[in-house]
């Protein structure tokens, strides 16, 4: 130890980084405390953290390899001189709590999640060097929204994933908030090497408000530019989302910017480089509460399935109420407006997969699950994986939602129900089914019945025949019968279960913390007599 001071006002220890991880203790629901730590004269790193003066719920671990051998000063805000936070201060080779990490009561078991800290939306979703990169919102430091940094995950198949570690960490340009990235192929931007195309990252800084760039060659080791890329359009401006426009070979970008009197607006922008963007144009949405093409902008086109050689552009935002037109590589022109994307509960800030090998538009999105319980070292969780497509339909063009079939490698056991009829009071043809973690697959024809129920370990999935409506937990979304039968794909996990209905033209996510002890599958119906098509039920291994 090379200085040591303490006081109610500061804390300041300095000590030689000897091992990977500085250990942080973290009680949950704590008195904040802002931590800085100084490394030859520069704050590298800053944080607010719920400090353990005492017994921690659980340890927050911070990467300080790169300064191996050197002194790192570490400095708290208001530390009581009483503390045992840091006495002694903790290093570890070892990233590790108490418990089974993954295992816990409240933790997806095939959604992703982080290790520890909170996360929200999915960021730079890329395919890059035969692994899709999952970056996220993240705060390692605590269970609540803060401390912004894009955490890190990779995966070969869609469904299992490794986390990596933190990507991008707060700079001067502030928090590093959401954004999206590219495999920059060409090399126009001059960042990659020889037979190694470049990841470019996009990031708002939540300090400066402009638009930052990262890249990495390896999709492990990331640098920045020292400047941002787009400086602040406006007050709120943020959520840099960028493709690659072949036809006029120029990169675009997509940018919420909030303009007068709390107007929504996408700012549209090119560059022949990623790194010099010009504006070019504005397409309006919601204004104050109507939060239509609010944040998180989302912009890709599709083909328009059973009409070859037609595609569109889908221009979308956080609560996926989208648009669809075309697009000339300046403008984009809507031909049909505020559509709902889902009609589920806090699905959120949703983005997909750029440079997909086989062309696939797939989508993940933030689910804000009740995860914040009690002492958990963990909080929310992302959807899992969907395929888009543009169908058309009587109202016109519309885009379905389907899980991707990657997924399929979870079925562990499988369970065959074949077609009966129904009756108020009668036998539960799912009885000998008691599974956990679930895929249904059903088709039901409700025929004279008022309501049929499926009750998933607890959770009670009702249709409302009369209205043609869903119900799970409060939440109501319309799903008129096709051809007078109800499709339905359920997938059930600790935190919640993902409907789909009408071929994907209905997803509706419902976020509710299932009783893990209720090991049953039930389907009844009142007021007359239904259908049970063929059905197929899967119990589910964890990703984990």
């Amino acid at each position: 130890m090379l200085a040591q001071t303490a006081s109610a006002q500061q804390f300041s220890k300095t000590f030689k980084a000897s091992q990977k991880w500085l250990a942080l203790p973290v009680k949950n629901g704590a008195p904040k405390k802002n931590v800085e730590l100084w490394i030859d004269g520069e704050n590298e790193r800053w944080f607010d953290i719920e400090l353990a003066d005492g017994e921690p719920d659980w340890y927050a671990y911070l990467d300080i390899s790169d300064w191996k051998g050197m002194d790192i000063e570490l400095r708290v805000d208001k530390l009581d001189a009483a503390s045992k936070a840091f006495n002694p201060i903790r290093q570890s080779d070892e990233d590790k709590n108490e418990g089974v990490l993954y295992k816990e009561k409240l933790r997806g078991q095939f959604h992703f999640s982080p290790k520890r800290g909170w996360t929200n939306d999915p960021n730079g979703m890329v395919y890059y060097n035969g692994e899709y990169h999952l970056f996220f919102q993240h705060n390692p430091y605590g269970v609540k929204w803060g401390n912004m940094h894009w955490g890190h995950a990779v995966s070969k198949d869609l469904v299992h994933w490794t986390e990596l570690g933190e990507a991008l960490y707060p700079d001067k340009f502030g928090p590093m908030f959401s954004g999206g990235a590219v495999v920059d192929s060409n090399n126009t931007s001059g960042f990659g090497q020889a037979g190694k195309p470049p990841m470019v990252m996009f990031f708002t800084g939540a300090r400066s408000w402009g638009q930052g760039l990262a890249w990495s060659t390896d999709g492990r080791t990331f640098s920045k530019m020292d400047r941002t890329v787009v400086h602040r359009i406006n007050k709120d401006n943020r959520d840099p989302k960028v493709i690659w426009h072949a036809p006029t070979k120029k990169w675009v970008m997509v940018l919420w910017v909030e303009r007068e009197n709390g107007q929504n607006s996408m700012q549209f922008l090119n560059s022949p480089d990623l790194k010099h963007w010009t504006k070019t144009s504005i397409t309006m949405g919601g204004r104050g509460d109507d939060r239509y093409l609010f944040e998180c902008p989302e912009f890709f086109e599709l083909p328009v399935e059973g009409r070859p050689g037609e595609k569109k552009w889908v221009l979308t935002a956080a609560n996926s109420e989208y648009a669809i037109g075309t697009f000339d590589g300046i403008t984009f022109t809507p031909e049909a407006e505020r559509l709902q994307g889902q009609r589920g509960r806090d699905f959120y800030a949703a983005q997909t997969f750029s440079d997909q090998p086989q062309g696939r538009r797939i989508e993940i999105g933030w689910w804000r699950t009740h995860t914040d319980k009690g002492g958990n070292s963990f909080n929310q969780s992302q959807s899992i994986p969907m395929e888009l497509k543009l169908v058309p339909t009587a109202e016109g063009l519309r885009l379905t939602r389907t899980p991707v079939k990657e997924l399929e490698v979870l079925r562990e056991k499988t369970y065959t129900v074949k077609a009966r009829s129904l009756k108020e009071g009668g036998s539960n043809p799912f009885a000998d089914i008691q599974e956990e973690l679930l895929e249904i697959r059903t088709t039901i024809e409700p025929g004279k019945a008022s309501q049929v129920t499926l009750d998933i370990n607890g959770l009670p999935v009702v249709y409302d025949v009369a209205k043609q409506q869903l119900q799970i937990d409060g939440v109501n979304a319309p799903a008129p019968l096709v051809n007078g039968k109800l499709s339905l794909i359920i997938y059930a996990d600790r935190i919640g279960v993902e409907v789909f209905t009408a071929d994907g033209l209905l997803f509706m996510p419902v976020n509710v913390n299932i009783d893990t002890t209720k090991r049953s599958l039930g389907l009844s119906v009142k007021g007359g007599t239904a259908k049970l098509g063929k059905t197929t039920v899967y119990g589910l291994k964890s990703i984990w």
